[in-house]
């Protein structure tokens, strides 16, 4: 496991760092979100999926009442919210181990609540707020693919 560190000013720098993160997504990816309330979760997964070709981005939105929406682009996008849910089993009876091994992108908002139910290969983005428009993203690698994606990011080295 290895990782990267990405800072944004404001949120311009967080939709230019979703697109260019999108456009390296594969089938299959799991994309595991962490973050406090208004962290911008749902905001960097819109440009993910802009990122991704979706058709309509300003129709991505937060999944918390639903679970899950799923989004025509590049590649199906899935995009779940654990946040509701009080278990990991909850959350696997979604079918989201199904969704997991498919051929579009798994976003999972919320995944630190369901840590026993997400992949043991996915790429892990925590966010941390550091004033009212900057973000700083954690990338964790846990995988071979990951790893070659987070080599094509444009960030510099955690320790």
């Amino acid at each position: 496991m290895s990782g990267v560190t990405v800072n944004v000013p404001d949120l311009a720098g967080t939709e230019a760092f979703g697109r260019q993160l999108g456009a390296l997504l594969f089938p299959g990816a799991v994309i595991a979100l962490i973050g406090q309330l208004g962290a911008g979760k749902t905001h960097l997964t819109r440009a993910l999926a802009e990122g991704l070709n979706v058709r309509n981005p300003m129709a991505v939105t937060s999944p918390t009442f639903v679970l899950i929406h799923e989004y025509t682009a590049r590649l199906p996008i899935y995009h779940f919210d654990a946040y509701r849910l009080g278990s990991d089993r909850e959350f696997l009876d979604l079918g989201a181990d199904e969704y997991f091994h498919g051929d579009g992108v798994s976003v999972v908002e919320w995944a630190d609540r369901v840590p026993g139910a997400m992949p043991h290969e996915r790429l892990e983005i925590r966010i941390d707020v550091l004033n009212e428009t900057a973000r700083r993203f954690t990338l964790r690698a846990f995988g071979e693919r990951y790893q070659r994606l987070l080599t094509a990011v444009n960030a510099e080295p955690t320790s």
